[in-house]
Parts: C-alpha cells; structure tokens; sequence
C-alpha cells in the first residue's frame, strides 16, 4: 500500500468518485447521516480517514461499486494492511489495522439497513485482535512535580502553562477537552471542572485539587488579561497569537516540558492522564472513581491502570511472599523472634548467594 501522507489531508470527493451509487457516494452520504445523527466532529472525522484508505485501495483496483465488494475482497485489503509499512519501516499497529476494518464494517452495516446493498459482505471478516498494551510512560510524584517546575513562573507565558500542567496532571482530563474549557467550566468555590461534550459528547463533573486552582487564578488574574482579544468568548488557556489552542499546540508545549525535565521518558497529555489515574489508584482510590474521573464508557478501559499501579502489588508481594525480602539470621522473624514450626526462615542472603571462592574448589 502506497504512502498517502500526502493525502491525508484530502477529501474522499478528491480521490474517488462519488456519483450517485458509487461506493464513494455512500461513504459521503454515511458520514453526512452521522452528522445528522449528531455524531462527535472526531469519530466522522475518524471514519472519513480511515475509510478514504479504503476507497483509495479499491478505486486503484477499478472496484468503485458496494455490490462488487466481496469477501475475498475483503481478506485480499486484511492482508494488505497486514503488510504495509508505513514511512518509518514499521507495520501498522493492530488496533489501527482493527480501526480500518471497523470503518468498513460499520459502512456496510449502515448501507444494509439502508437497503443500497442486498446483504452484507463484511459478515465474514473477523476483526484483528488488539494488545492489551500498557501506557508508554508513568510519572511518579517526585517526576510529575520535576515536569510542573519547569515553566518560568517569572513570566506571564510561564504562569500560564504552569496552569495548564496543574490542570492536567489534577484531572486527567484529554487534550481536546482541556482545549475546550471555558471561563465558566471552572468552579472554584466547589472545587469542580466541568468537561463539556467530552468523548461522546459527554458532560461530566470532575473534582480539581485547590493547587490547580490557584495557578489558574492566577493566571486568569494576571495573564489572561493581556491575551484575550474582543470579542472575549469566554476561552479558558489561550495562546501567544490571542486565540484558543489547537490540539497540536497544546501538545507540543506539554511535551516539550517533559522532555525538559530531563527524565528518560516521552509523552504529553496523555502521560499526565496515565499518571493521575494510576497515582489515584495507588492511594486507595475504587477504580470506578477513577473511571468517572476519566470519562470512560466502559470499566474495560479503566482497568489498565490496575496493572500499572505496581507499587501496591510490589507491597503486597514483600508482605507475603516468603522469598520476598531476606532475613538477617536464618530462623529469625521479622519481629527478632525464632521459628518454632517445621516451615524453615527465608536464607540469609550469605546463603542464598554465596562466595565465589567458596564455590570454586580450586
């Protein structure tokens, strides 16, 4: 599969053709009925990338109708994603290949109901199985406050992305929802932020600590003043030029306070988002608690972060593993009395690791 870098940023209508009854008018008339539906901006615009990939794939081999795609078809554009390499030499992840065959399915369900197709050929493709992968990176709390201290607080630019930091690593919240919030997404006198149509198109309620809200105040106060521009809609972080972020903006500023702080690992808001959730749950907090913090749908989603807390499990495991930790005397217990049971103590790590002279006979 060719690299379409350069088409990414094209519409299927200047790709494909899209007349009336062609495979590349019914994904236009799909992605218009779920618009109508009232559809977030982000899953159309998902679905438009993933399945102009499709469509462009097809319309090379001359199949620019519904009806002609087949379940061989089907298979022969699996393994092709299979075997792709992007720019960079690597494979296509299998959740991005599973998010490219669940465009396709999700289309041809939709032209099913709608009666274009006469029955539906996807019916044979089984999805990819995806990893179940841990977050890139985690900060713990001594790195979280090293990446904090890293804007210049003695400037008003400074004071602002201190506020940002404060914001995400207090919430968790995405980076489009913090490039959403507003004036009035703020409570400060009950301690709440309120997401506004945050994934699929959801409000929620969300608690933020009284540290992040004193940066915000502050920058509200003295920095925000100098930025707006009128007319002031109500934008809460806005940029150098006067006007709200973008999502590659805000992104690109996070991460280059993470790599400032110098600390081997990678990542943006995200590894603010990985890090409250996963410092929650080692403080104690019910992973359904933390489900709401975060926005997710499912508890399936949360659950990651049960096996990256690992600092309460590697406590755990010294508690009760027997081999954990090394007593100081053999038959000695922890509190200095001797074991009187048949069960001997842990050796000693003389015992357990031994000098090399004394196993080299010579």
């Amino acid at each position: 599969m060719p690299d379409r870098r350069r088409d990414r940023a094209r519409r299927i209508e200047d790709l494909v053709p899209t007349d009336v009854g062609t495979l590349g008018g019914c994904s236009l008339a799909y992605l218009e009925d779920l618009e109508i539906r009232n559809y977030s901006a982000h899953t159309v615009k998902n679905l438009h990338a993933n399945l102009r990939v499709f469509l462009v794939w097809c319309h090379e081999r001359g199949l620019d109708r519904p009806d002609e795609i087949t379940p061989e078809v089907l298979k022969r554009y699996q393994r092709r994603l299979y075997h792709h390499r992007k720019s960079n030499g690597q494979r296509l992840s299998f959740s991005a290949q599973r998010q490219r065959l669940s465009a396709v399915k999700r289309l041809y369900r939709w032209l099913l109901k709608e009666r274009l197709v006469d029955w539906n050929p996807t019916d044979t493709v089984d999805l990819p199985r995806t990893e179940q992968r841990l977050p890139k990176a985690v900060l713990s709390i001594r790195e979280a406050e090293r990446v904090l201290a890293q804007p210049d607080i003695s400037t008003p630019i400074g004071v602002r992305d201190r506020a940002i930091l404060e914001t995400l690593y207090s919430t968790g919240i995405r980076r489009q929802e913090a490039v959403d919030l507003n004036l009035y997404s703020v409570d400060a006198e009950s301690g709440v932020l309120t997401v506004r149509l945050g994934k699929g198109k959801k409000d929620r309620m969300i608690p933020i600590g009284r540290r992040a809200l004193e940066w915000i105040e502050r920058y509200v106060d003295e920095v925000r003043p100098e930025l707006v521009m009128a007319p002031d809609e109500g934008e809460l972080f806005l940029t150098i030029h006067r006007t709200r972020f973008s999502p590659e903006r805000m992104s690109l500023l996070v991460r280059q306070y993470v790599a400032a702080a110098n600390l081997g690992k990678e990542g943006s808001c995200h590894l603010f988002r990985h890090t409250m959730a996963t410092l929650m749950l080692e403080g104690g907090a019910d992973i359904r608690f933390i489900q709401a913090m975060l926005g997710h749908a499912s508890l399936e989603a949360t659950q990651v972060y049960t096996r990256v807390a690992i600092r309460k499990l590697k406590e755990v495991h010294e508690q009760s593993h027997p081999g954990a930790r090394l007593r100081r005397d053999r038959g000695e217990t922890g509190d200095g009395s001797r074991e009187t049971g048949e069960d001997e103590a842990p050796p000693t790590r003389e015992e357990l690791l031994p000098s090399s002279a004394a196993e080299d006979p010579d």
